[in-house]
């Protein structure tokens, strides 16, 4: 059975809540991603920041990216799965709720996160067409 842990990128930047967003925006060109978790002082998981949600809601909204948090537009809902969480299971929820990235939790320690590159290159082409059709194919 394949399960997160298997196809999990371990390498998971994250930023703190009170980094600007311009901090989180060369985190994700130095690594190549497209999100970050984004962390409270206590390590805490507080949310999410994707580079959409930098130029949506910062730069196309007119925000001073340098002045704004990280933690304030960290989308507060973020879908986790554990380690163990079978395959099946994670592209269903990626699916149903239309999401590209979902973190991996073991209790409460961030270990992992699961793109929808990691599914291509992990998962059989029939079920990487299911999760498409979900994602994408919103009529």
């Amino acid at each position: 059975m394949t399960t997160a842990r298997d196809i999990m990128s371990t390498q998971v930047r994250t930023v703190s809540e009170d980094q600007s967003l311009v901090d989180a925006a060369v985190l994700m060109r130095d690594h190549s991603v497209g999100a970050v978790p984004v962390t409270a002082a206590d390590g805490r998981l507080v949310g999410i920041v994707t580079d959409r949600d930098i130029v949506v809601s910062g730069v196309a909204s007119g925000r001073d990216l340098a002045a704004t948090a990280a933690g304030q537009l960290a989308q507060g809902i973020v879908s986790t799965v554990s380690p163990d969480e079978d395959i099946d299971r994670i592209v269903a929820t990626m699916g149903d709720q239309q999401i590209k990235r979902l973190v991996v939790m073991e209790g409460t320690q961030l270990v992992g996160m699961i793109s929808e590159a990691d599914l291509a290159r992990h998962v059989a082409d029939d079920k990487v067409v299911d999760f498409v059709k979900m994602v994408y194919g919103r009529g």
